[in-house]
């Protein structure tokens, strides 16, 4: 049994970070070390107001603006904050004195925003998942590398110090070489019944909410927050909290590659209303590793929207297996290690393993004034989020994928891959991403 100290647990740590990274984001527009990072929060929602006062708390940072397209929303942002507000983001791209932005808009969002803050030279904050589909994923990942801008994924476990820890112990084989993950969504989400398309409230501006996206009439359904269960904005269960998971529970496998199959089942099994993503999925994923060498590896990833008979009674949790046993880890602050004969491994960590935003901020404000590069990259936010899309799809066809992880590629299969990206806006939209 190897024993650690807390100097080696942070040492593999930081070691595990470097070695996910695959390539710098180091800043070209660092600001000085005694000076207040001015920042524009570009969503003022549930997870808008979270970021908000998560950031109010950080001593470097001043939030100089909020924006949103729902009007009451957004003054209660600029109440929040004191933050000048808008409810066109783009008034905060143009204004010089802003150094980053954080964005926690619907995920259709999140590369349009994304793309046009860091051609502004802003540093950029985005929620999960990082992209709504693997095609803006892979154009975000070449906006960043080009733009040499700090970005931070809303992963906020990869900042959790007790994370770090319990992934460093993976590293020096508490439980040998770690084959296959497991991890899981498991909830009771709310019906959202069955609605008709009627007019936005008012103080709203849909068509902006709508943005690059086919247009679809307002229907109070696929509104706030129930977005998430609608093709044309959301990317379900996986995407929205599953990601969190999928996250660390591939940190802890060590990957540093794409899939190479994917395995989907799944479909609404349970509810009777309007959504049209999955309340329950089983995805396997395999990674073939690289070299001739590698092993194998395993994700599986299960999802329930309609229970609260929990694996170790947490929604949500991973658990990692080795040939000397396994370890459990959840963002809800559990942690366990059992050898291979069952028994319970007598080890604590030094801190939490349950995420903070403000921790996760923080990192990325110490980051745009070192440039080092967080803890929650683009290449590790996008592994994540491929894994979301390509599970995503798996499930929708009912056949496994066979993906090329170099080229980045679904093969011998034209429909899959034609879901790879997405059909923008008839007419186009200021924000619709530039493919060329």
């Amino acid at each position: 049994m190897p024993t650690t100290t807390r100097r080696k647990f942070l040492a593999n740590a930081a070691a595990s970070a470097a070695a996910s990274t695959l390539f710098s984001t180091t800043s070209s527009a660092a600001v000085g070390a005694n000076e207040r990072v001015r920042i524009g929060v570009i969503g003022s929602g549930k997870q808008g107001k979270r970021h908000q006062l998560a950031l109010s708390t950080l001593p470097d940072v001043k939030i100089a603006y909020v924006s949103d397209v729902d009007e009451e929303r957004l003054g209660e942002g600029v109440a929040r904050t004191g933050a000048k507000g808008t409810t066109d983001f783009r008034r905060i791209l143009d204004d010089p004195t802003i150094d980053a932005v954080t964005i926690v808009v619907p995920d259709h969002w999140h590369v349009p925003a994304a793309l046009l803050a860091l051609d502004a030279g802003k540093h950029v904050y985005v929620e999960k998942p990082c992209s709504y589909n693997f095609q803006e994923g892979q154009m975000l990942v070449k906006k960043v590398r080009q733009s040499k801008l700090v970005f931070q994924h809303g992963t906020q476990s990869r900042s959790s110090a007790g994370m770090q820890q319990a992934i460093g112990l993976l590293r020096e084989g508490i439980i040998g070489d770690v084959l296959i993950a497991r991890c899981w969504n498991w909830q009771r989400r709310n019906d959202i019944g069955h609605r008709q398309p009627s007019a936005p409230p008012a103080g709203v501006d849909y068509d902006t909410w709508v943005g690059p996206a086919p247009f679809l009439p307002y229907q109070s359904n696929r509104f706030h927050y129930d977005w998430h269960w609608w093709y044309n904005f959301g990317s379900g269960g996986m995407g929205n909290d599953g990601v969190h998971e999928l996250d660390y529970a591939m940190w802890g496998l060590g990957i540093t590659e794409l899939p190479s199959a994917i395995s989907g089942v799944g479909g609404i099994y349970h509810f009777q209303d309007d959504r049209e993503w999955p309340d329950t999925m089983q995805v396997s994923l395999e990674y073939a590793g690289k070299g001739p060498n590698a092993e194998p590896k395993l994700l599986i990833y299960e999802q329930r929207l309609w229970s609260t008979s929990y694996p170790y009674n947490v929604d949500a949790g991973a658990e990692f297996f080795g040939p000397k046993g396994k370890m459990f880890l959840s963002k809800r602050g559990k942690f366990e290690v059992f050898n291979d004969d069952k028994k319970r491994v007598p080890i604590e960590l030094d801190g939490s393993v349950k995420p903070e935003v403000a921790v996760n901020q923080q990192n990325w404000v110490d980051c745009i004034k070192s440039g080092n590069t967080p803890n929650a990259p683009i290449d590790a936010a996008f592994r994540t989020a491929a894994a979301i899309h390509l599970g995503n799809i798996s499930t929708r066809l009912g056949r496994t994928l066979r993906f090329d992880p170099q080229a980045e590629k679904i093969l011998d299969d034209a429909e899959a891959t034609s879901m790879l990206s997405r059909k923008y806006r008839k007419g186009g939209h200021w924000s619709v991403p530039n493919l060329g």
